[in-house]
């Protein structure tokens, strides 16, 4: 019954992605960025590997395999821009931004999953997408440099969004056509070979081993929260609608943002608290429309 309705899992993923991306932005500040995301990778493709190892053979059929590879390609990309703008910018913005993966996903999902939308839940997203806008903003002054109109990170969050918002169309394909767990641990380990792949060009190997010696509590952390929230999130897409599901999810900076704040000392303006109160509340305002 909690597989088939999804919701629980929706909101495991919310609650492990909020924790999750609060311990990777110290991962990528104390490790590196590549560094961080093979960590992660590495973490999530053994922790799985028992759950789909009678599944392996599904990889060898040529729409999955393909499928799988562009998953692993724009995950990989999503999550360096991702990993980037945690490491420039403040965590509270950078959360609220990579809120625009919602009204990507949500736009794949009424064109290529035929999904629909109500009136209420469209005025809600538009709430939402606004409220993205206003934390972006660092300043309205029209007289400021335009370099520092926006936070630090934001057009690195920005793009990053768009290809989560990608991704999260396509863990659904995979979710729902292969299987769910396959659907985050093939793309894992492509991202794991290519980010061990350059820290080992760039000669930074002795120093990860270092590094993760010293942090082991932190990235064992983060490697597992991680992996819960993708994990959980793709067997709810299996059986939920893409944009709902995702709408759900999109509450997680909320708690990714009150341990910014608490433990990072992030200070944020009025009208981003505004911005913050708008996306993060419309989103979880669309799990009450459903």
């Amino acid at each position: 019954m909690i597989i088939e309705n999804g919701i629980w899992f929706a909101f495991l993923a919310t609650v492990s992605w909020g924790i999750g991306d609060f311990l990777i932005q110290r991962s990528v500040k104390k490790i590196g960025v590549t560094e961080s995301l093979g960590i992660i990778g590495i973490i999530g493709s053994v922790g799985l590997l028992p759950f789909i190892w009678n599944e392996i053979p599904l990889l060898f059929l040529p729409e999955n395999g393909i499928l799988l590879l562009i998953l692993g390609i724009i995950t990989f990309a999503a999550a360096i821009l991702n990993f980037e703008a945690y490491k420039i910018g403040k965590l509270s913005v950078v959360e609220v931004i990579l809120e625009l993966e919602l009204p990507v996903t949500i736009l794949l999902a009424l064109l290529l999953f035929n999904e629909t939308l109500s009136v209420t839940q469209i005025i809600i997203i538009f709430i939402g997408f606004l409220g993205i806008v206003l934390m972006a903003t660092k300043t309205f002054d029209i007289f400021h440099s335009h370099k520092h109109w926006f936070e630090k990170g934001t057009i690195l969050a920005a793009a990053a969004a768009i290809g989560i918002g990608i991704i999260d169309f396509l863990t659904a394909a995979a979710a729902r056509n292969i299987s769910p767990l396959m659907a985050i641990w093939a793309p894992w380990v492509i991202i794991t070979l290519a980010s061990l792949m350059i820290v080992w060009k760039k000669n930074r190997l002795p120093a990860l081993w270092k590094h993760i010696k010293q942090n082991k509590k932190l990235v064992l952390a983060t490697g597992i929260v991680d992996t819960i929230a993708w994990a959980s999130f793709a067997i709810a897409l299996s059986v939920r609608e893409l944009a709902i599901t995702t709408a759900i999810t999109e509450s997680y900076p909320a708690i990714a943002m009150g341990l910014a704040i608490a433990f990072n000392h992030e200070k944020i303006k009025k009208h981003q608290w505004i911005g913050a109160l708008l996306a993060v509340g419309g989103s979880i305002a669309l799990a009450f429309f459903i």
